[in-house]
């Protein structure tokens, strides 16, 4: 992951350049399409929404209306708020489906968590971002980790890189982050 154009196009955004939101686009378009393509690989038959959607959208709620951004802190910083904003859009499209399909009411389903992908219906996707919510209040950076890699597609040498971790690290918290959701999950924490 090469920093360079991306880290000074986000630094001229934070600065005000009026057209410096309009060149990042074509700049991480192809990392962000294949970070989605990557995750909707994983979703079941029959999505309702597509790779290039899910990246315009997450793209223009990163950016918000008037192209104005947080201030990023290089590419890691993005691409992980990137993998934020994918989350939460196949969240809230799983919970309106959950809502519509089931008339709101919850149901609880087993998600695999060795491999973290999702196989089966959407609402493994909001029982896995509950979890994921309680663990983000004790454990920030692994909660983190889980999200570069499951809802970002990112290797774990990907995710350790935006982190800033060894790849030793980043095994070890990836492994804690998945007992403690499986726990969680099941009711065990």
């Amino acid at each position: 992951m090469h920093d360079g154009p991306v880290t000074q196009i986000l630094s001229a955004i934070d600065r005000g350049d009026a057209g410096a939101a309009e060149r990042l686009l074509p700049v991480v378009y192809e990392e962000l399409r294949s970070l989605a393509e990557q995750r909707m690989a994983q979703e079941r038959v029959g999505q309702t929404i597509q790779a290039t959607a899910l990246v315009h959208e997450a793209y223009l709620r990163l950016l918000g209306p008037n192209g104005t951004t947080t201030n990023w802190d290089g590419k890691g910083h993005f691409f992980a708020a990137a993998a934020e904003a994918m989350r939460r859009i196949l969240v809230e499209r799983a919970r309106a489906k959950d809502a519509v399909k089931r008339g709101g009411s919850w149901r609880r389903l087993d998600l695999d968590l060795a491999n973290l992908s999702l196989e089966d219906v959407p609402a493994e996707l909001v029982e896995l971002d509950r979890a994921l919510t309680a663990f983000r209040e004790e454990e920030p950076e692994k909660a983190q980790l889980v999200e570069l890699r499951f809802f970002g597609g990112l290797t774990m040498e990907q995710a350790a890189s935006v982190l800033g971790i060894s790849i030793a690290t980043a095994g070890r918290h990836w492994a804690y982050a998945r007992a403690w959701l499986f726990d969680e999950m099941r009711g065990e924490v």
